[in-house]
């Protein structure tokens, strides 16, 4: 069973720094690419980051609002990605949930880790 934690959140004033932290336990099938979604106001969870984690390939995508101020970063050896957010403003506001996609021979996987909250004031 594969079970993914999150850790880093908090609060801080715009302009601030976090770096969140999602560690994933090992599973029998190749993970196809992890990943950050926020929920905010509307309870819609939109991707923030994500990362290719499979052999071989290291694609990154990031949403429009938090490219250039945003990094994903993967640890494979310890089956941890982090996001690492500078210049926070008030709008990244939310609930961050770690996602992984796990290969299947019948069927991706998906996972999601509990949440971490982040807020930020003005």
């Amino acid at each position: 069973q594969v079970q993914l934690v999150e850790s880093g959140g908090g609060s801080v004033q715009a302009g601030g720094s976090l770096t969140l932290s999602c560690a994933a336990s090992k599973s029998d099938f190749p993970t196809e690419r992890m990943g950050w979604y926020r929920q905010g106001p509307g309870n819609q969870r939109i991707m923030v980051a994500h990362v290719s984690t499979a052999e071989g390939v290291g694609i990154v995508q990031y949403e429009n609002t938090v490219r250039g101020r945003c990094k994903i970063l993967r640890d494979t050896a310890k089956n941890v990605v982090y996001l690492q957010m500078n210049a926070l403003k008030v709008e990244d506001t939310g609930v961050y949930f770690c996602k992984m996609v796990v290969s299947h021979p019948i069927q991706d996987v998906i996972y999601w880790g509990p949440g971490t909250q982040v807020t930020v004031s003005a």
